[in-house]
């Protein structure tokens, strides 16, 4: 029988690669998984995710988060990595819960001119242009065992995308601040003072993605349960995050040093963490600078998603925030006991009675890896919080991965590991929800439950260093265009005209923005066509306010495929009437 669930005290809260378990005495958002670190956005790691690319089957790719939900056009103090903030990524390659190869990654920053407001005085046509007012630099260090094996030298930041290019928008008048974003970015990328490793820490979009505005609602999944069929909201799209993506070839962090270990190797299997510490003391000056000594201590930590959202309780969650894998002893109880897994019994008509209590398929998932999928041998004795991969099982083509990973039968994808594509909050829900016990748990609605967001908002790059290039601030999606309105005319502020405007820019790759006029709340269908007539995607398709409305188009079809170079018409429909615009994609 359901249990009884009083919905004006629990909500379900899917954040930060998990699901957070919400009441009102609580304020929390994506990503922010403890009270403390909330705070202190510069040290929150956000994501963590581990695997093999396929254009680098012989390297291990790591990229960790930090600076939750990020503004694009935050300025003129843009966002950037604390200088005060020690971050690292630690790989167990051993099995006993330990840290044994460490990269160590400190940032300083570099302010050109202290007397103007400016973040950049002109155009920034490369990563040293002294037009470019504020900087950062980075040094890595590689530590095995305790012991440096080499530092870097400081290695570049590249600045966040301010705005740009943008010529032909008529409300644009100014200097263009990026022109070539692109050619930013990619002076980003750095080799590492080792046998082929790369390098890359800067501004990106934010790669995960949510509904988090129906998850809030008392899990509200639009348009409906099971959510498994599309139709969220990714509350992260045209967020970005700061992002350090390393790649190091598999024989630098292998225990026995193999470049190429067989799937049944357990040298194989490593265990990778992300963390942020701060000094432990900080001073605050009579100037109003800051200053901190003493020793680091840890205060982020990410290895799995979930694990921090919803199994450790909010008593215990800064706790877990500056614990380390080798004391994960104390919080096995929530892992196994889960808390949610009765939340689920009572939100869904799931297959009855979920079990709440005794769930070791979970402690397999989220604790000692899954075996003879990547589990050491030591796994089963000492089950620890990390990111588990298998570094002998090779990686399937990008156009190729199962958003599902394991369970969608790609033994490539989370958990073993996690990919950009993978969609853990839809993993995660099921996971818990049972599929991983059989029948009965392993079909029906169990295996359906879904947020409804099934991809990033903007297509991942397929080389180095994989994550999308950040938002600008310039066409930043979230906000509303001011003063194009003849407001005295006595429409309320109302555009003048009903239809389409013009998208920026045009051409464009991989993004467009699409502004519509509306006289009156309505209901709007937005959708993109190919010069044949055939459906690309659809955009839009619901009741929306009167004003200036926009959507991204981030050059993607229905199916999640990258639309190709050519001429595309966007179409919008109202009860109104229709309004269809030309515009040009260009690779």
């Amino acid at each position: 029988m359901k249990k009884t669930l009083i919905l004006t005290l629990i909500a379900l809260v899917m954040i930060g690669g998990g699901i957070f378990y919400f009441s009102p005495d609580i304020e929390a958002s994506s990503h922010r998984e403890a009270p403390i670190i909330s705070a202190d956005p510069q040290a929150d790691n956000t994501d963590l995710y581990a695997f093999v690319a396929p254009d680098a089957t012989n390297s291990l790719t790591i990229v960790a988060c930090y600076n939750p939900m990020e503004e694009p056009s935050g300025g003129p103090n843009f966002n950037k990595f604390g200088s005060d903030v020690l971050y690292e990524i630690k790989i167990d390659n051993v099995g006993d819960r330990l840290e044994h190869v460490t990269y160590q990654f400190q940032f300083t920053d570099i302010v050109g001119n202290g007397n103007t407001f400016l973040y950049n005085t002109g155009s920034v046509k490369s990563i040293n242009d002294p037009n470019l007012n504020v900087k950062q630099t980075y040094v890595v260090k590689k530590i095995v065992n305790g012991s440096t094996v080499w530092t870097s030298s400081a290695l570049p930041v590249p600045p966040c995308y301010v705005g740009g290019p943008g010529h032909n928008d008529p409300n644009y008048a100014g200097p263009i601040s990026m022109p070539n974003y692109n050619a930013l970015m990619q002076a980003g990328i750095q080799n590492l003072p080792s046998s082929g490793g790369k390098v890359f820490c800067g501004p990106t979009d934010d790669p995960f993605f949510v509904d988090l505005g129906t998850a809030f609602d008392l899990l509200k999944i639009r348009p409906n349960a099971p959510g498994n069929g599309g139709g969220g909201k990714d509350a992260l799209a045209g967020y970005n995050v700061h992002s350090i993506v390393l790649q190091v070839p598999k024989s630098e962090v292998t225990r026995n040093g193999n470049g190429n270990p067989s799937a049944s190797d357990s040298n194989a299997i490593v265990g990778v963490w992300a963390t942020a510490s701060r000094r432990t003391t900080t001073v605050i000056n009579s100037d109003g600078t800051r200053s901190g000594s003493g020793n680091f201590v840890q205060v982020s930590r990410l290895g799995m998603p979930l694990v921090n959202e919803v199994v450790v309780p909010l008593g215990k969650k800064d706790l877990w925030n500056a614990s380390q894998p080798v004391n994960d002893a104390q919080f096995l109880s929530y892992v196994t006991n889960p808390e949610l897994a009765g939340i689920i019994n009572a939100l869904y008509p799931v297959t009855d009675d979920i079990p709440t209590s005794n769930r070791n398929d979970l402690v397999a998932a989220f604790l000692t890896g899954v075996s003879g999928l990547n589990q050491r041998p030591q796994d089963t004795r000492t089950p620890c919080e990390v990111l588990r991969v298998n570094l002998g099982i090779a990686p399937v083509p990008f156009a190729s991965e199962n958003r599902l990973g394991v369970i969608g039968g790609d033994n490539a994808g989370f958990p073993n590991g996690r990919r950009l594509k993978d969609d853990v909050t839809d993993i995660a829900l099921r996971v818990v929800a049972g599929v991983l016990l059989g029948p009965p748990y392993s079909t029906g609605i169990n295996n359906q439950l879904g947020d409804g967001v099934q991809r990033n908002d903007v297509a991942f790059q397929t080389t180095f260093p994989y994550v999308a290039a950040p938002h600008q601030g310039y066409t930043n999606s979230h906000g509303s265009i001011v003063g194009i309105f003849n407001t005295p005319n006595g429409n309320n502020g109302l555009p003048n005209s009903y239809g389409l405007q013009q998208n920026f820019p045009n051409p464009f790759n991989p993004s467009t923005e699409i502004r519509y006029n509306l006289l009156k709340n309505d209901k709007v269908s937005v959708k993109i066509y190919d010069i044949t007539g055939k459906e690309v995607r659809t955009l839009v398709d619901g009741t929306m306010s009167a004003g200036v409305n926009s959507v991204i188009w981030n050059g993607l079809t229905n199916e999640g495929n990258a639309a190709a170079t050519g001429t595309y018409f966007v179409k919008l429909v109202t009860s109104a009437g229709e309004d269809t615009r030309k515009m040009m994609l260009v690779k």
